[in-house]
Order: C-alpha cells, then structure tokens, then sequence
C-alpha cells in the first residue's frame, strides 16, 4: 500500500495565481544569515521486503530564521516523511540536516532528545495532551524536562495561556475542554520553552472551519510575537495560505516552492 501511494499520488495544486507568485530564489548570498532549517541532497529509502520505495528524493532546502514556511501535499507525498527527518524522528538514507547550524542527522539519540527540549516545539493534529493533567501542567511539561523549577515553569505556564485565550481553562483537563481549546493548549506547550523552530504536523486537522481560523490566527500571532521559525506541514490549501512561503511536495521532491503573495 505505501508503495502505491508513492507512486500513484496527484500532484497537489495551489489556487494561487501563478502569475502572482514570487519564486523564492535558490541562491545564498555569501554573508546571509545562518538559516533556521536547511537540507542538502536529503534522501530517504525504505526497504520493504525485496523493494525499495523512495519517500524522498534529494531535497534541498533552507529556511531563514523567523520564517512561516508550509510544506503543502497529498497522502503520500513524502511531507511527513521530511518533517520526521528535520525533527530527528528518522534519519536519512542520504544527506545532511542542520537547524541553526547543528547537524541533527549526526546525533544520538540521546543527543537527539536534549536537542529536541532545547531548541524545538511541536503542535500535532491530535493535540497529544496528558489527560490526567491540568492545562497548566500539560504546558509547563517542557519546562520541567529543562530542569525549571515548579513555581516558574507554572507561571510561565499560565502566562502563556493567557495569551492565547485560556486564563480561565488553566485548571481544565483535556476532556473538559473543545477540541480547539485543547489545540491551543499544545500551541501554548510548544512555544512556552521558548523553541527555536515549532514543527505544526496538520494542526487543524480536527476542528471545525471556524475554530480552525481562530487556532490558525493565534499560531501565527504567537510565532510573529516571540520571532520563531514555523514549519507547518499540511494537505490544505487554506491552512498554506496563513504562511510566508509555501513548498509543494509531490513525490517525494520539491514540485514548487514559493512566496505566498496574500
């Protein structure tokens, strides 16, 4: 089955008017700054049984600091894939990954872990809370892994989650709250820490079209605010157009990679 999904997946296509789109320049200035995300000649092979199935190809890409970057693609496509290779979950067949100037394909995976903690943040679509937990105590879980002590890693909880509308959730549990409560929850968890670069896997994906502007709206508020880097990974079109650049995945290859003119 993973094997027809790579061979067989439509290209993804963008409502843009092409003619209104900037195409992102491939090439670096010599004294550019040091980008947040960047791959080169980025492979990934899988063997499943006698076959060999390319999920991607060879992948180059950079991503400057502050920068809402969407990986846009179908079933199949290989987005997910690649998100799993920059976040450090898989490693790659071929290539190099470096977030802010560290090469994760190199690491351990203890080495791995610390990193993770230090330097990034993940939203996922099915929000991943500990249901035993209060939303303060799902938020200030990062901060704890980091060694902060109780009081401070509460208060920086709570004051995150004021910011994005839930000051009187805070006590709440996962089951005593919507779906879009609960996603700005884990929007709160992955930026209390203060990451480098928040990884958003289908943020949306469960809500509603109303909730998913306003979950949308907030991720990009906080992510302009604290000036972080945000990869978002996604098939919708709608969700695309909240982020800076928009990159096409099809095949496992970059199909088109551009500024989001809106």
């Amino acid at each position: 089955m993973r094997t027809q999904l790579y061979r067989t997946i439509p290209k993804a296509r963008s409502k843009l008017n092409r003619n209104q789109v900037k195409k992102v320049s491939t090439e670096t200035p010599e004294k550019s700054p040091r980008p947040a995300i960047q791959t080169k000649s980025l492979r990934k092979v899988y063997a499943i049984g006698a076959e060999r199935v390319v999920a991607l190809g060879s992948v180059d890409l950079r991503i400057p600091k502050g920068q809402i970057c969407c990986l846009l693609g179908t079933s199949g496509s290989g987005k997910s894939t690649l998100l799993n290779m920059l976040a450090g979950l898989e490693k790659p067949t071929r290539g190099s990954i470096a977030i802010h100037g560290k090469r994760v394909d190199a690491l351990s995976e203890r080495q791995l872990a610390i990193f993770r903690q230090q330097h990034i943040g993940f939203v996922f679509q099915s929000y991943n809370l500990l249901p035993t937990l209060t939303a303060v105590e799902n938020v200030a879980l990062p901060l704890a892994f980091k060694g902060v002590g109780k009081s401070k890693r509460e208060k920086k909880a709570i004051e995150i989650l004021k910011s994005v509308g839930l000051g009187d959730r805070l006590d709440h549990r996962p089951t005593q709250m919507s779906g879009g409560q609960q996603q700005r929850v884990g929007i709160a968890r992955a930026f209390v820490a203060k990451p480098d670069v928040v990884f958003a896997d289908e943020p949306t994906g469960n809500l509603d079209s109303k909730t998913t502007i306003e979950v949308m709206e907030k991720m990009v508020e906080i992510t302009r605010e604290r000036g972080k880097t945000l990869l978002i990974v996604t098939h919708d079109i709608d969700i695309a157009r909240y982020a800076d650049r928009i990159v096409h995945i099809r095949d496992g290859d970059i199909d088109e990679d551009s500024d989001n003119p809106n």
